[in-house]
């Protein structure tokens, strides 16, 4: 598993039947400290998360483990919402609920 922030969503009117009715968003990943690092990702998101929330996510065949992505080609779904994270007995890490906006489609 690993942490993204939700940064937008991604709209796609053709695609493969099997993967209709899906919800895509586009993560961008964060490291421990929460710093956003790294090529952005497209998931499918099995959780409801919204633009702005950090969320854990899975690639690879782990992706395809989820009820909304049984037996669908994803790659990386959202599986998880962070409400916060510690390290070392330290808060990285707490949820603004003012901050999400809930993405729209």
């Amino acid at each position: 598993m690993l942490l993204a922030k939700v940064t937008g969503t991604v709209v796609s009117t053709r695609k493969e039947k099997s993967m209709e009715g899906l919800k895509f968003l586009l993560l961008k990943p964060v490291d421990i400290e929460g710093k956003e690092g790294g090529s952005a990702v497209v998931a499918a998101d099995a959780v409801g998360a919204g633009i702005g929330e950090i969320v854990m996510y899975a690639t690879g065949s782990s992706a395809r483990q989820t009820e909304a992505t049984d037996k669908r080609p994803c790659d990386a779904v959202v599986m998880a919402i962070v409400d916060n994270w510690e390290v070392s007995g330290e808060i990285k890490y707490r949820k603004d609920e003012t901050q999400v906006k809930v993405a729209e489609i």
